[in-house]
């Protein structure tokens, strides 16, 4: 009984998604009115995000027993396969071209380099004036997300064999080993070879207790039970979004950042903890992780379901876009640069982000 009391939202996210699929049709005939719309979008939302706060709480237990990096690594990645397989559903529904995957990897970076960050630097500088953490881990973050960045959402722009913002075959799939190779040479630097430069400048290695090891693997089972729910509500909660946008005529990119903000809320908040309690290098390992997982493994994921579906995979972002990128990366590499960040790096971040937010919703 006490667990699932403290496990209750994962009986409501099964539940959920059991009612949606059992009344599938009935509820898309119910879309068509704006109230029922209104509703499913609140609900699903709701749902999916107490799942994936679950989804959390489970990684974060995991990462006090297995300590860092590997903690917030496990978290990025659970959050970055609920970003995947989110686009996956919503794509394999959608058109035969889909600029989704690019407007929700162009969103996770800006609101992780400039919402997450700048909110995390400016709490962590107003309550401790001036925060630290181990520059040698921000170089990395940044010497592997920025050429990702830029090959996956500008290059396909200049390319000539494909039309438009697209790649060709043979660029898809050098992009695809490209971005695994990047990834996988930056998780052995992670993991084994260079892993104090992602813990603090006084964090130690915890040692476990015997009893937490055990439990580990209950924590990591309930996690991977949290993220099904989501995966199977994520394709449903696609249509009241879509009906929104038609009905207020907002732009295509709104969806691509609703699903990034869905995804990365629960991550942020985690964020957000960890600068309050003056551990700013948790903070960046979380923010910097999500930005470099969501380029370096999502690319690949999609564009390897794109070459098995027969869909045209949309990367490159726009001119308006590319200048808030490039902004974001070049003022995210000065404010990281010292190894000492206060409340000013926070707010120049929060600015840029109220900027892409504004030019999102009116271009």
């Amino acid at each position: 009984m006490m667990i699932l009391r403290r496990e209750w939202p994962l009986l409501l996210s099964y539940g959920t998604a059991a009612v949606f699929y059992v009344f599938h049709q009935q509820m898309l005939e119910r879309m068509e009115s704006p109230f029922w719309a209104a509703l499913a979008f609140i609900w699903l939302f709701a749902v999916i995000l107490q799942s994936a706060f679950a989804v959390v709480r489970h990684s974060e237990i995991t990462a006090s027993i297995v300590g860092e990096p590997f903690g917030t690594l496990i978290l990025t990645l659970a959050i970055t396969a609920i970003e995947v397989m989110m686009i996956a559903a919503v794509m394999l529904t959608g058109p035969p071209v889909s600029s989704l995957a690019r407007d929700t990897m162009f969103a996770v970076v800006m609101i992780v380099f400039n919402g997450m960050a700048g909110l995390t630097l400016l709490v962590g500088g107003l309550r401790y004036h001036e925060q630290t953490y181990n520059l040698q881990g921000a170089n990395a973050f940044l010497a592997v997300i920025v050429p990702l960045a830029v090959l996956g959402l500008v290059l396909p722009n200049f390319t000539e064999s494909s039309p438009g913002p697209t790649l060709s075959t043979l660029h898809e799939v050098f992009l695809i080993f490209m971005s695994i190779g990047l990834y996988g040479v930056f998780l052995a630097i992670q993991t084994l070879r260079h892993r104090h430069y992602f813990l603090g400048p006084d964090e130690l290695e915890p040692a476990p207790h015997p009893a937490e090891i055990l439990a580990a693997p209950w924590h990591g089972a309930l996690l991977v039970a949290y993220i099904v729910p989501i995966v199977l509500l994520s394709k449903q909660i696609a249509v009241p979004i879509d009906y929104g946008v038609r009905v207020f005529g907002a732009p295509e990119a709104v969806i691509g950042f609703l699903v990034a903000a869905l995804v990365l809320s629960p991550e942020s908040l985690a964020a957000l903890r960890a600068a309050r309690a003056n551990r700013l290098q948790t903070s960046l390992n979380l923010a910097l992780g999500s930005a470099l997982a969501s380029i370096g493994l999502t690319i690949p994921a999609v564009a390897i379901l794109s070459l098995a579906s027969g869909h045209t995979l949309t990367l490159g972002i726009d001119i308006k876009s590319t200048v808030l990128l490039l902004l974001s990366l070049f003022v995210t590499a000065i404010s990281l640069g010292t190894g000492r960040t206060t409340v000013l790096q926070g707010t120049v971040l929060l600015v840029i982000f109220a900027t892409y937010l504004v030019t999102t919703v009116v271009p």
